[in-house]
């Protein structure tokens, strides 16, 4: 374990908690947070630190009934849950931005987007369909899709503006970049649900298709959804007794805040450049001591 010199050992202050376990959502970003979280936290301050994967969904269930004590990036995927365990039964509360904004859309490569300009544009989308079907859609365009337990609302869309597209799931985050990659390769069209903050997107050029402007509450029924997403400032969730009674593991973690570049360093480092997720945040952190200085309670 390295010591950070700038930052110095923590004092880990009161708590009533021995054992701190944090939720790891399936994408290299969540995974980003949670990496740099944990090895400062173990490092610095002397904490025993556990993870565990889950979505968004399962996490708040496992926030309300303590078996998590926090969930470093949320998209706004669970809107009952959240009015369920923090409005209602208080058992979930708000730790704050993660400092990170999401944005979820449509998504075509540039080279596709540079030969059919007027892709861009979902009014046009019916046109491409034949270039984007796939064995999987037959006579239909195929929307690629990643993990099915993330935020989506792409069926409705596709019904509700009388698209001839239907969705196609590939799995993982790491299958999506997979074909990605292949694609590119050979030139081939595709349209995918994809996301920024991703490190892909300084590798890969895509471009985002326009589809009816958001406005508040278009997407409050999942069936007649027919909007883009939203730009999301990511959150913080922690289990209530844990914010109050977590000492300076609570403190850290409200805290804890990077940007969008920060976290597509590491996610790039455990990803593509194939290190592992501890080296990866050790040398993050080596890196950039003033800002974990600024995490660290005083």
């Amino acid at each position: 374990m390295v010591v950070l010199s700038a930052c110095g050992a923590a004092d880990t202050g009161s708590s009533d908690y021995d054992k701190i376990t944090l939720v790891v959502p399936p994408w290299v970003g969540a995974e980003a947070n949670v990496v740099v979280a944990q090895y400062v936290m173990q490092t610095e301050m002397d904490l025993d630190v556990s993870t565990k994967q889950m979505s968004e969904t399962v996490a708040f269930d496992a926030l309300n009934s303590g078996k998590v004590e926090a969930l470093l990036e949320d998209w706004g995927g669970a809107p009952k849950k959240i009015q369920t365990y923090v409005e209602e039964k208080k058992t979930v509360v708000d730790g704050g931005s993660l400092g990170v904004v999401g944005h979820i859309g449509w998504y075509v490569p540039k080279y596709f987007a540079d030969a059919h300009p007027d892709v861009l544009d979902y009014k046009n989308l019916n046109k491409y369909a034949k270039d984007f079907e796939s064995q999987e859609t037959p006579g239909k365009g195929t929307l690629l899709q990643g993990d099915p337990s993330y935020t989506s609302y792409d069926a409705a869309i596709i019904k509700n503006l009388k698209l001839n597209f239907a969705t196609h799931s590939l799995g993982a985050e790491s299958t999506q970049i997979t074909e990605f990659r292949k694609n590119f390769k050979t030139k081939k069209p595709f349209i995918s649900y994809w996301w920024q903050p991703q490190w892909l997107n300084a590798e890969l050029d895509l471009v985002e298709v326009k589809l009816p402007p958001y406005k508040e509450g278009c997407q409050d029924d999942p069936k007649k959804v027919a909007c883009a997403y939203p730009d999301t400032d990511l959150k913080k969730y922690l289990n209530a007794d844990f914010a109050e009674k977590g000492g300076d593991a609570a403190e850290f973690l409200k805290n804890f805040k990077w940007t969008t570049e920060d976290q597509n360093a590491v996610a790039k480092m455990i990803t593509k450049d194939q290190m592992s997720p501890e080296d990866a945040a050790k040398k993050w952190v080596e890196a950039n001591k003033d800002k974990v200085d600024g995490w660290l309670p005083k």
